[in-house]
């Protein structure tokens, strides 16, 4: 019994924190954590923005990646474990619209706590 209350404690909370970054589209500090964490360099969050030197962006811009992930099960914690442990060169459905080759593991720069409200705040943009 208590366990089955702990999972619901725990599952009601992680839909709070979600529904709260969601509804912090403009939120500055999400800004803030995503430029601290080194997000910035190579994301931006409006969709058309060129990278560096006018090439194709390093990374897809987060309205691009909320576009492609909202309402796909499991696109938090997908996304969540990307941000954390970095993505294959190999297998990456972002290959001829930007000119990275693949995310390196951010995982000394951002906790899993930050990482996952920042990505439910990014899968929240352009709703």
């Amino acid at each position: 019994m208590k366990f089955a209350m702990t999972t619901m404690l725990a599952a009601v909370g992680m839909a709070l924190a979600g529904a709260a970054a969601a509804d912090s589209k403009g939120d500055e500090s999400m800004r803030q954590l995503a430029t601290a964490s080194g997000c910035m360099t190579c994301h931006s969050i409006e969709s058309g923005k060129p990278g560096p030197k006018g090439m194709d962006p390093i990374g897809p811009a987060w309205q691009d990646v909320a576009a492609q992930y909202r309402g796909k099960p499991g696109a938090q914690d997908f996304l969540t474990r990307v941000v954390l442990e970095g993505s294959s060169p190999y297998s990456s459905h972002w290959k001829g619209k930007v000119s990275g080759l693949s995310m390196p593991p951010n995982a000394s720069a951002i906790k899993e706590t930050d990482a996952r409200l920042l990505v439910s705040w990014i899968l929240s943009l352009g709703e």
